[in-house]
């Protein structure tokens, strides 16, 4: 499993969040905690907002420990609200365009997590993203195929909705395909200004998501970036947190989603 934080609020420096603190993202990419491996060495990737509405992306295979052009951005990029994701594979390739977070026009997506038996099901599941959006489809791995898909169904306007339907999409593939391997998924979605962070799992084992609110905004974290507890507070299983302006509010998750997570 992979581990990321994600920060929406004042304009920060990266190196504060993602770089810093003792048990900081890079930290985690060679000794994670609350991971299914310690070790999150398949790539790295950050976003950001900055002066346009658009994201900028820097996304590389090499691991976040070792990539000085990594610390170097972080120490001087400045942003309003970013991510950062690095990255262990459940089987598809190391590649750039399978490194996280993904991108299309304002929004920003990260996942961690995976689908059950996806290699069974990758065919139909990708042959339901309309044309226009799967132009932009570059790499092969399950969190871009979903991320297309709840584009199709929604995203932009919609977001709890939007996943809801796309799981439900994907687990009647699940079935159709008698995989009973689990979907676990939690990820993050922004627009620059909405940060969207869904726990969700079919079998009530969705990765760690933490949050901690402070005076300038609020951290989204795998798991503590300062090595303990205190002050953060724990994303429940099958809720969905969003945030706006550095406010947080959990948001059950709707009788639809149900059977996804």
């Amino acid at each position: 499993m992979c581990r990321f934080l994600a920060y929406s609020g004042e304009p920060v420096f990266l190196s504060d969040l993602v770089c810093a603190p003792a048990h900081s993202l890079v930290h985690q990419s060679l000794h994670a905690d609350e991971g299914k491996t310690e070790t999150n060495g398949d790539g790295f990737g950050i976003g950001w907002y900055a002066e346009r509405p658009e994201p900028g992306v820097y996304r590389d295979i090499s691991p976040a420990w070792s990539d000085e052009n990594l610390v170097n951005l972080c120490g001087q990029v400045r942003a309003r609200t970013f991510f950062a994701h690095v990255r262990a594979s459940t089987g598809t390739a190391t590649a750039r365009a399978n490194c996280h977070p993904f991108v299309h026009g304002r929004h920003l997506f990260m996942h961690n997590g995976q689908i059950g038996g996806y290699h069974r099901i990758k065919r139909r599941l990708e042959a339901l993203i309309p044309d226009a959006l799967y132009d932009h489809r570059r790499g092969s791995t399950d969190s871009e195929a979903i991320f297309l898909l709840a584009l199709a169904n929604g995203l932009a306007q919609d977001p709890v909705g939007a996943m809801a339907r796309t799981l439900k999409t994907v687990r009647g593939l699940m079935d159709e395909a008698a995989i009973c391997e689990p979907v676990r998924f939690t990820a993050l979605l922004t627009d620059g200004e909405t940060l969207t962070a869904f726990r969700w799992a079919c079998d009530g084992r969705p990765p760690s998501l933490y949050f901690r609110e402070g005076p300038g905004g609020i951290v989204v974290v795998s798991e503590p970036i300062d090595g303990c507890r205190e002050g953060w507070q724990v994303v429940p299983k099958g809720a969905t947190l969003r945030a706006r302006h550095g406010t947080a509010t959990i948001v059950e998750v709707p009788e639809r989603a149900r059977a996804a997570a």
